[in-house]
């Protein structure tokens, strides 16, 4: 491992089928870091995201995934989610006859055996204040009839109370009007500042990361990391776009 770096990834090679998207991807993120991932849309960001996750859509070639000095590369979804994996997806799913909190109670569980009803009540009900969500929520089935922000704020209730060791945002802020973008903006701040926690947010655009503290910023292309840089790199995004960074994956 670099240094105190909770995530690495060595040259890793993930292909969907027969096509390979990722041709050798380096990455690092240290503990307690927010790093975001950007580029256009189709390079290869939420194929990075399901291959750190172990979605078994994606195979990995070659190359090593190694979190908190352990190599994961091969282990299942649910191993990963146990040793602190978590991931944000762009297109949270519906599952009917499972409710939010039935759902994220079993998450801990699941991690950390039984949990007493009376304190995971308390827990959820403070966290959902904070999101200002409406505790009824609770007991409506997972993202059944939601909208797409009540979809949103319900990742990041999940998020802030199984606080993970690595949480993956893929397109977060995706879709969403300026008060919710606004509620998940907080929502990622009070797990920076209380769960210290590594984040990696998987972004085409900048909105979200307004509120946020960025430690490092990477442009993905073509499948490759092709620039690293500061949160002025952000920046450079929003004035210029992308087109520069084309010619660095060639």
């Amino acid at each position: 491992m670099g240094k105190d770096n909770l995530l690495e990834i060595k040259d890793l090679h993930v292909s969907v089928g027969e096509k390979e998207i990722l041709h050798g991807v380096n990455l690092e993120v240290g503990r307690n870091e927010t790093h975001v991932l950007m580029g256009p849309n189709g390079t290869g960001k939420s194929t990075l995201g399901y291959a750190i996750t172990g979605n078994p859509g994606y195979t990995v070639n070659s190359g090593k995934i190694i979190l908190d000095g352990e190599d994961i590369t091969e282990m299942s979804v649910n191993e990963r989610a146990k040793k602190g994996v978590f991931l944000s997806f762009q297109n949270p799913l519906e599952v009917p006859g499972v409710t939010l909190s039935g759902f994220i109670r079993s998450a801990l569980e699941e991690r950390e055996g039984r949990i007493k009803l009376w304190d995971f009540i308390q827990k959820l009900n403070k966290t959902m204040d904070l999101l200002n969500m409406d505790r009824s929520y609770a007991q409506r089935d997972l993202n059944v009839g939601f909208s797409g922000g009540e979809k949103k704020k319900a990742e990041i209730l999940q998020l802030l109370m199984l606080e993970p060791k690595l949480a993956i945002l893929d397109e977060t802020d995706s879709g969403l009007d300026v008060d919710a973008v606004r509620t998940v903006s907080q929502g990622i701040k009070l797990y920076q500042e209380q769960c210290k926690g590594s984040l990696l947010i998987i972004t085409h655009s900048t909105k979200i990361l307004e509120a946020l503290t960025v430690d490092v910023t990477h442009v993905m292309e073509k499948g490759k990391i092709v620039r690293e840089g500061d949160v002025s790199l952000v920046n450079e995004i929003n004035e210029k776009g992308f087109e520069n960074f084309g010619k660095d994956a060639e």
